[in-house]
């Protein structure tokens, strides 16, 4: 089998990629699993930072290119994850850039997909961003789509087309919404919540971090641990467990910043704590308050997909995974 992986060069693409390297398998068209021969990156980095393996093959290019496109989703293709996108700010100072990538791009994918003709399965990163507007305390699992920023109307957008695609059986898809992942290793990106990895990571090494938004913002969290095994899982479930919506939002940990802060000051103390700086950006936090506090993910848990215990589990995975991987 070959699996495709667009925007494989980013954090959570790495990380899948090397999953799927260290499985060896994935579920096939009848649901037996079936073994990986051959593993297709796409991103618009010229190098990327991937295992040594022979199953890889990188391809540097932007996933809206349709000729590109045809040519790496090629016949023998059962699986494609789908995470290349624009993030949140970034899509929302660009209005064009996060077009042409979210929603074109993820056209372009589908539509290589269906040229296959043999419904490969298809799993599309989407966001809690997708919400919006006058929201409950607690987001629901059948609370309607009502996005507040470009990013999350074509998040929203791909969705749908995710889920057309395969009422027509071109595709088998299938579409995550992830809360803010934490903690993310490497540096700050553009993505609005990016201060929420901040946070955490910069005061583990030392340095200060700032967070823009009021220490009382609620914020759903995933770890990247728990977020590639969503992606795993996610791939490997029949259709059948989908029903008509092809989309969910996952199990999350939802507490206030306040208690992220507190969860690094519990497991490194109060000199790491210290390195917070409590300054509120109206334009982040403008941005973060379209998005749910809560989650009520009642429909994932019983497909059993899993959230992180607690603040301080999410930063062990990051010690153990990425702050000190060999220890």
């Amino acid at each position: 089998m070959q699996v495709v992986v667009t925007g494989g060069a980013g954090m959570l693409g790495k990380k899948l990629v090397k999953a799927i390297l260290k499985k060896g398998t994935l579920a096939g068209k009848d649901g037996l699993q079936e073994k990986v021969d051959r593993i297709v990156v796409l991103d618009v980095v010229p190098t990327a930072d991937l295992p040594n393996d022979s199953r890889i093959t990188y391809t540097q290019g932007e996933v809206f290119d349709a000729g590109l496109m045809k040519k790496l989703v090629t016949p023998g293709t059962g699986s494609v994850f789908h995470f290349a996108a624009i993030v949140s700010a970034g899509a929302e100072a660009d209005t064009d850039l996060g077009y042409r990538v979210n929603l074109d791009g993820t056209r372009v994918v589908l539509d290589a997909c269906r040229a296959l003709g043999t419904t490969p399965r298809v799993v599309f990163t989407s966001s809690v961003a997708v919400y919006g507007g006058d929201m409950p305390s607690v987001i629901p699992d059948d609370f309607p789509l009502r996005p507040q920023t470009s990013y999350g109307s074509q998040k929203a957008m791909g969705e749908l087309l995710l889920n057309d695609y395969t009422r027509k059986g071109f595709i088998d898809g299938r579409a995550l919404r992830l809360p803010t992942i934490v903690v993310r290793p490497g540096k700050p990106n553009l993505a609005a919540s990016t201060f929420a990895s901040s946070i955490i990571r910069e005061p583990l090494s030392g340095q200060d971090a700032v967070c823009p938004v009021d220490p009382k913002t609620m914020m759903p969290l995933l770890s990247p641990r728990k977020t590639v095994e969503a992606f795993l899982r996610a791939h490997d479930l029949p259709g059948t467990s989908w029903g008509s919506n092809r989309a969910l939002h996952l199990p999350s940990l939802d507490v206030s910043v306040n208690e992220m802060a507190d969860g690094l000051k519990k497991l490194a103390g109060a000199d790491a704590y210290k390195r917070i700086k409590w300054q509120v950006e109206p334009r982040i936090q403008a941005i973060v308050a379209t998005w749910p506090g809560r989650l009520n993910s009642a429909r994932a848990r019983a497909m059993g997909f899993e959230s992180d215990a607690s603040v301080e589990a999410i930063i062990n995975a990051f010690i153990e995974d990425d702050l000190r991987p060999n220890v």
